[in-house]
């Protein structure tokens, strides 16, 4: 993207926000029409991250809400199948567990930009839940190994619904939770809860304050384990 380009971005971005009604939104677009794209809808998603990191709730999930209603207007929604959701799920999870460097998955997630969202999560914790249960210890070591390091690569995944990462990034650590437990897993637990934390931190959705409160639980929990070692 051109800096040219993303100057005009920010600039429509800014006019939106101060638009009062929705009939003033909608000119507003109509009249900015050849910004109207992608890459409009992905600099709103980066701008509602940055405004939640400054605290400004509220406005971040305006944002959120506008990104969402830009999507649908040009058709960008999902329309995968429940199947393409599971197919990609254990392509993705096959993939990191073969390498796991960002170079290499993340070109992949850039390639389904359209399943990074809760359907894709739903599945996951559903596929965690029926399956990890009933495998060998050495193999749920593995497997729970594998989504750690998938969550890990979500959480700092730039491209995309940036909300939705993050979404998809704590319910995966929080699957792997249900594996790595203090007791048998002291150090993993540790390292998972630090993630958490800092997933919870930076999350956008959600209240503010309760994300906080769940990012110092995490570091806490985190420090139980790192003090004793």
């Amino acid at each position: 993207m051109d800096e040219q380009r993303l100057e005009a971005y920010v600039n429509l971005i800014q006019q939106l926000l101060s638009c009062s009604t929705a009939e003033e939104l909608n000119v507003t677009l109509q009249g900015n029409f050849e910004l109207v794209d992608a890459g409009l809808i992905q600099t709103v998603r980066v701008f509602a991250q940055q405004v939640a990191e400054n605290g400004q709730e509220e406005r971040a999930n305006w944002l959120l809400q506008l990104a969402e209603y830009l999507e649908r207007a040009l058709g960008m929604t999902s329309s995968a199948t429940p199947a393409e959701y599971f197919n990609f799920l254990i392509e993705i999870l096959q993939a990191v567990e073969r390498d796991p460097n960002p170079e290499v998955i993340y070109p992949i997630l850039q390639q389904n930009l359209d399943k990074l969202d809760e359907n894709l999560s739903n599945i996951l914790s559903n596929w965690v839940s029926e399956n990890l249960p009933t495998f060998e210890t050495e193999q749920a070591d593995a497997v729970t190994e594998v989504i750690f390091n998938f969550s890990r690569l979500m959480q700092e995944f730039p491209l995309g619904n940036i909300a939705n990462n993050k979404e998809i990034a704590i319910n995966g650590y929080e699957r792997v939770l249900t594996f790595f437990t203090q007791t048998d897993f002291p150090v993993q637990w540790a390292a998972t809860q630090n993630n958490l934390a800092s997933a919870y931190s930076n999350r956008i959705r959600g209240d503010r304050a309760q994300n906080l409160e769940r990012a110092i639980e995490g570091y806490e929990n985190a420090l139980i384990v790192y003090t004793q070692t």
